[in-house]
């Protein structure tokens, strides 16, 4: 039985073998993107996804009003989807570790642009949402959501204000080791 079951290892890597031997023979090789776990752990990666959480809770809770009647919260709408949609992306991106392969994007600078201009802009729309909440009556459904969304947002605001300053000390630095 012993020989039996080394037998089977034997061919079960030689059948390996010849599985990659029929890619490279065909062009295809394997991806060479890479999962960075240790980037979840860093600082930009922790407020990325409070970024992400934040940013969808804001979202989600005026899309459950009837937003559309009130001018404000179609901005708060509108920055809250956009900034969330360009966060995942950014977040994937770092995730698979594709700006390590991407090397022509000064990537600190992105970051540090693309969070400045986050938090700048949902600082206005924290700002608006508050606002807004006159129109709203209080203990009403409506009121309660967009009292919720504004909390998040000013969070969210926070999150990308601190991403903005870890992408600037990085960028710092980094052309001063140049």
């Amino acid at each position: 039985m012993e020989v039996d079951s080394e037998s089977r290892i034997d061919s079960s890597s030689a059948d390996r073998t010849s599985r990659s031997s029929n890619l490279e023979s065909l062009g295809l090789t394997h991806s060479k993107l890479a999962y960075d776990g240790n980037f979840i752990r860093s600082a930009s990666g922790v407020l990325m996804v409070g970024e992400i959480v934040f940013g969808l809770f804001v979202w989600t809770l005026i899309g459950g009003t009837e937003y559309l009647h009130v001018p404000a919260l179609r901005w708060v709408m509108f920055v809250s989807v956009f900034y969330w949609v360009l966060t995942v992306i950014l977040f994937l991106l770092y995730l698979i570790t594709l700006h390590i392969r991407i090397t022509w994007i000064p990537w600190n600078i992105l970051g540090m642009c693309f969070h400045g201009s986050a938090t700048v802009l949902y600082l206005s729309a924290a700002v608006m949402g508050t606002l807004s909440l006159n129109v709203a009556n209080r203990g009403r459904y409506y009121f309660i959501c967009w009292v919720a969304s504004t909390i998040f947002a000013s969070l969210a605001t926070l999150c990308y204000a601190g991403n903005t300053a870890v992408n600037f000390k990085s960028w710092r630095s980094k052309s001063e080791d140049t």
